[in-house]
């Protein structure tokens, strides 16, 4: 059997593995195992290959950044920087009509760059920004929707854990992604903020009850408006400095980690229970993506070796059709796998094969690491499985429906989807700030 038939028939058997409930790790690791044997006719080549994949694929310096920015997140949460942040966006916004639902998607946008994962923006938001919106009588399926599309930022502005991934897979400078991530995440932030302000004006019963917002004094709105200082200047410093040349990604990782960590000290959030928790967290989500990482390099490798990378490559770039017909196909393959699984899993299964399609076809891979990126998280809003809706629902209760979580999302991701077009038809929205660099 021809090694490009072999490699086609592992790359199906993964997808059928995945749907049926086997973990994505152990699927690729096995299928890759499997193709190689059949490739080469030895056993011992594949289990000598999957020894020193599991070894090299995760020793570089670079995969500290992981569990380092993983941890500054939960460190700043856990000094109550959400909080501080969502109320100062409610104080500044408190003069708009709808202006609680744009406090929302900014303060996600800030809470992104400390976090860098969309679930877990969508479980914080569900338990401070939903409860609020509900008190002065917001639609309950308008605030879903606004908590569900936002939490989408959690991964486009960086740092985020998409971008160390798609970086180490395509050997792409983490700083370099982490800069091209400003340019969607400000635009997604405007469309959203914007759509919210034409949904209330059209629909004025959407933001509820105007009557209900306390009036506050000047000193309170100060007060309020300040409160974020330690978690704001955290990000400058971290952001600040790896975009200054100062720290590398790790370094800035660890920065952040250290500094998160003053602030949980200064708030006195920091208890023998709340460590154990953080380390329990951090070491969970690091295996997790470790496990994957390595399962990929072997997929990855299976894929070379086979030859099928290059050859797609090769195809792709003589069909008679315009190369964005091809980036367009790809992100709705993006779009149906976030329906089904989790985000890592579609990066690891899918730039392999498709990246150098796109370098074959003269695309900038940086750009494309957005489009993945956004496309990828607006999958995560879709039926059946999107996992915002399922975290939302897990944070809410009983007292929220999937039905009513996907049927708010629904005009927040159409938003998502004209924002995705625009950063595929301007591509110096993703690619100006990185070639400053």
């Amino acid at each position: 059997m021809e090694p490009n038939t072999i490699a086609l028939l592992t790359v199906a058997g993964v997808f059928l593995l995945v749907l049926i409930g086997v973990h994505i790790g152990v699927s690729l690791a096995l299928l890759s195992v499997i193709g190689i044997w059949a490739i080469t006719g030895k056993l011992a080549v594949a289990i000598s290959l999957l020894n020193t994949t599991a070894y090299q694929a995760v020793m570089d310096y670079v995969f500290a950044v992981i569990p380092l920015f993983v941890l500054m997140g939960l460190l700043a949460n856990l000094s109550g920087a959400t909080r501080d942040l969502f109320d100062s966006a409610q104080v500044l916004f408190a003069r708009i009509r709808g202006g609680l639902g744009i406090a929302t998607v900014i303060a996600n946008a800030i809470f992104a760059a400390i976090t860098g994962v969309s679930v877990a923006s969508a479980a914080v938001f569900s338990k401070l920004a939903i409860p609020e919106m509900l008190r002065i009588k917001y639609d309950r399926k308008f605030a879903y929707g606004i908590v569900a599309g936002s939490s989408i930022l959690g991964m486009l502005i960086p740092p985020s854990i998409l971008m160390i991934v798609y970086g180490v897979l395509t050997e792409q400078s983490i700083g370099r992604l982490f800069l091209a991530g400003i340019g969607p995440g400000i635009l997604v932030s405007v469309v959203l903020s914007a759509g919210i302000w034409l949904r209330v004006r059209m629909t004025p019963r959407l933001a509820g009850d105007a009557a209900a917002l306390r009036a506050l004094s000047f000193a309170e709105m100060v007060r309020a408006a300040v409160k974020p200082w330690g978690v704001v200047l955290l990000i400058i410093l971290v952001l600040g400095g790896l975009y200054g040349g100062f720290f590398t990604p790790t370094e800035a990782g660890a920065v952040g980690a250290a500094g998160a960590l003053l602030l949980a000290i200064s708030a006195r959030q920091v208890t023998r229970g709340s460590v154990a928790e953080v380390l329990g967290d951090i070491g969970r989500s690091t295996a997790s993506i470790f496990l994957l990482l390595i399962a990929a390099q072997m997929y990855s490798r299976m894929l070379t070796i086979s030859g099928l990378a290059s050859s797609l490559s090769e195809w792709a770039a003589a069909l008679p059709v315009p190369p964005v017909v091809i980036v367009m196909a790809f992100v709705l393959v993006f779009l149906l796998l976030g329906m089904i699984i989790d985000s890592v899993s579609i990066l690891l299964l899918t730039i392999p094969i498709m990246l150098p399609v796109i370098m074959k076809l003269g695309y900038d891979p940086i750009w494309f690491g957005m489009v993945s990126i956004l496309a990828i998280e607006i999958g995560l809003l879709t039926p059946p499985f999107g996992m915002v809706a399922f975290a939302m629902q897990a944070s809410l209760g009983p007292s929220a429906s999937l039905e009513d979580i996907f049927s708010g999302a629904l005009p927040f991701t159409l938003l998502l989807m004209a924002s995705l077009i625009i950063v595929i038809a301007f591509p110096w929205i993703s690619i100006w700030l990185p070639s400053l660099l």
